[in-house]
């Protein structure tokens, strides 16, 4: 507790927030980092696993495949990329980390909960004679909603967490403020730059939970 009151005069001090090095522009790159990493990530991920789940096939390899990416760690991932030539492509190692890192959750969670749809609720639809199409949207997608939204707020803030080891190896974000505490043997600027991403993560999670609660199909039939 000591610590973190330490770390309210550096916060508090408005030079630390303006320029290169100021707080507002390295929380600029970590949403950029972050922001782009995610996205491409559920690029990868939501329509693999939803249309695996839709049809019930492949799925279960795909996941296996994807739940051993989680045993890696990102530091070590971004450790090697940073040994090829890539790492004179500025946040693109960073990036690739990050897709890396995000694809498991999203993927598991996203086939699991089209799987789990009730079959017979699946059969009864298209006994009604609803398409394909029209059983994913209408039935499938809503009913596995909950578990999707589960694995995109899981990768969201995992992404956020994770994306502070770029300044490790370089890279810009929120992570630079506190390897710039460590080199400096500044213990209130380490700790105030982890209150930063703490903070920055429950925001991004308060957020995709009121997303959540706004998009559920079962609340706009409800």
């Amino acid at each position: 507790m000591r610590n973190i009151g330490e770390a309210w005069p550096w916060l508090s001090t408005g030079a630390n927030w303006s320029g290169e090095s100021g707080v507002w522009h390295r929380l600029a790159q970590h949403l950029t980092v972050s922001g782009l990493a995610f996205g491409l990530a559920c690029l990868i991920a939501l329509p693999l696993a939803l249309y695996l789940g839709h049809l019930g096939k492949g799925g279960a390899l795909a996941v296996n495949i994807s739940n051993v990416g989680r045993a890696i760690p990102t530091f070590a991932v971004l450790a090697l990329l940073m040994l090829t030539p890539l790492r004179s492509q500025g946040d693109v190692p960073t990036v690739i980390a990050l897709v890396l890192f995000a694809v498991p959750p999203l993927l598991t969670n996203a086939y699991t909960g089209m799987r789990e749809v009730d079959r017979s609720v699946v059969e009864a639809a298209r006994g009604m004679g609803m398409s394909g199409g029209q059983l994913f949207l209408r039935v499938e997608l809503p009913l596995a909603y909950p578990l999707i939204m589960t694995g995109l707020r899981s990768a969201a803030v995992q992404v956020i967490a994770t994306a502070t080891l770029a300044a490790m190896t370089g890279g810009g974000g929120l992570g630079r403020i506190i390897t710039a505490g460590f080199n400096t043997y500044n213990t209130p600027q380490v700790v105030a730059g982890a209150l930063l991403v703490a903070a920055l993560a429950l925001v991004v999670e308060g957020l995709l939970v009121a997303a959540d609660r706004l998009l559920d199909p079962r609340r706009k039939t409800a």
